[in-house]
């Protein structure tokens, strides 16, 4: 899911993910990591545990689930460059009529999104837009990236104004005021025609410029050039079923040389279970939990992930907190 593009010896960091996040059915596809080095790089298919939830189906619908397909894959595209083994959450939240939209990307391949809207809102923000932007939909917000090393680490979290009318410009933004790395994205999600009729795809591609020093020199001229190219992507080749990502990065810098790493496998796993959800019910006070629970003695919980329901005996949750 990440590469990195290096010309004439001075380097551009390249990551490039495209696939079906979001079809008919979950599935399970692979994602790609390439290291550009006279190179580019490039990603194949990847599938999310994605969930819109809202309302019933509609145009509301169909902009959250772009939307959260967008978070997905920006998730992967950042996540793949992560050094240590942990999670990496990328969220947006806002006043607007998506009330926030979230991916969890997992170092061992797992990814799952989730966006919360409301759909009367949406319907008329979007204006007759299929795709209206960011801001119009989050409103006044924040953007927010958490690190999460595991339980033996505290988690690192960035934080800034939502800017733009995209996710692409949100996370541009985020890598220029907390990270003060020049960075460049571009998303897209769509409905293609395969072989196995319409398919919800989602892609995505971003380049970093790497600082210039003694042994590699200055990589300004460099990273213009890289950054001319990288705007002549079309969102159709980011979600275009036909054009693997080999074709892609060389479309882009052929003149410069393309060098694939192996392949990172992506899955749509949710990491829910009836011992996590326990234990998050243990942390609440008796007398709240006592209130949850329903006429037949049991608690119900539903999963904002993948929706799948739990119901827990009050005995299970006291037990959680031995």
């Amino acid at each position: 899911l990440g590469r990195q593009h290096a010309i004439g010896g001075r380097t551009a960091r390249v990551r490039s993910a495209a696939g079906a996040l979001h079809g008919r059915e979950e599935r399970d596809a692979c994602g790609r990591r390439r290291r550009c080095g006279h190179t580019g790089d490039g990603v194949a298919a990847a599938a999310a545990a994605l969930r819109a939830a809202g309302g019933p189906g509609g145009a509301g619908l169909e902009v959250a689930r772009g939307g959260a397909a967008e978070a997905c894959a920006l998730a992967a595209l950042i996540g793949s460059s992560l050094k240590f083994e942990g999670r990496l959450l990328v969220q947006a939240q806002g006043d607007g009529p998506v009330r926030y939209v979230v991916a969890d990307y997992g170092t061992d391949g797992s990814l799952r999104g989730y966006c919360r809207y409301d759909p009367q809102e949406v319907e008329a923000a979007s204006g007759g837009f299929a795709r209206p932007g960011a801001q119009t939909l989050l409103g006044k917000g924040v953007f927010i990236m958490t690190l999460d090393r595991g339980p033996d680490f505290e988690r690192t979290q960035g934080i800034t104004p939502i800017e733009g009318e995209s996710l692409s410009l949100c996370a541009e933004h985020y890598f220029e005021q907390s990270e003060q790395v020049p960075t460049k994205v571009r998303l897209a999600v769509g409905s293609v025609l395969t072989e196995e009729g319409a398919q919800w795809r989602a892609g995505g591609a971003m380049i970093q410029v790497i600082a210039g020093d003694a042994a590699r020199g200055s990589t300004e001229e460099v990273w213009e050039r890289t950054r001319a190219l990288f705007h002549t992507l079309g969102d159709d080749e980011l979600i275009d079923p036909t054009i693997s990502p080999e074709t892609l990065l060389f479309r882009l810098f052929h003149e410069d040389g393309v060098r694939l790493e192996d392949p990172r496998a992506l899955a749509a796993i949710c990491r829910c279970s009836k011992d996590r959800i326990a234990s998050v019910l243990a942390s609440f006070d008796p007398k709240e939990r006592q209130d949850m629970v329903e006429d037949d003695g049991k608690i119900r919980v539903t999963c904002e992930y993948c929706s799948t329901v739990y119901a827990l005996e009050p005995d299970e949750v006291v037990a959680a907190q031995i």
